[in-house]
């Protein structure tokens, strides 16, 4: 059995290359390998959001606070709020954030395959970060 106690993980800043806006990376769980999945807190300020990415085999997102916004390659943008669950199976291309004027924080969950559980691709565009049509 492994406890990591609050407040032994530092947080990090969600690097430029990955993320429009500021982002904190708040670790959760990674546990050594043959495990796989992992797990973060990302709490997202107005704006914020990440690139487009993939995951190898999927990625769960868990609301926790605030309204965010997420979108997969082909979708509409959809609002987000606490409690809601968001799946993105596995290779689909998307990217998640905080609306523009409200921040917003969720649990990140992933697996890793070969040793990788995302795939970043291209910054999420100005023009293409607008809110969801009613």
């Amino acid at each position: 059995m492994q406890i990591t106690r609050c407040g032994t993980q530092p947080s990090t800043k969600g690097p430029a290359d990955w993320f429009t806006g500021t982002v904190r990376v708040d670790p959760l769980f990674g546990p050594p390998d043959p495990a796989r999945v992992n797990g973060a807190l990302v709490t997202f300020e107005p704006g914020a959001r990440t690139a487009w990415h993939t995951h190898p085999l999927g990625q769960t997102l868990v609301v926790t606070a605030g309204c965010g916004w997420v979108q997969r390659e082909g979708g509409s943008v959809e609002a987000i709020r606490p409690g809601d669950v968001v799946w993105f199976p596995p290779g689909e291309k998307h990217w998640h954030g905080a609306a523009a004027t409200t921040a917003m924080s969720h649990i990140a969950i992933q697996e890793k395959l070969n040793g990788s559980n995302v795939d970043w691709l291209e910054h999420v565009a100005d023009a293409d970060y607008q809110p969801p049509q009613s």
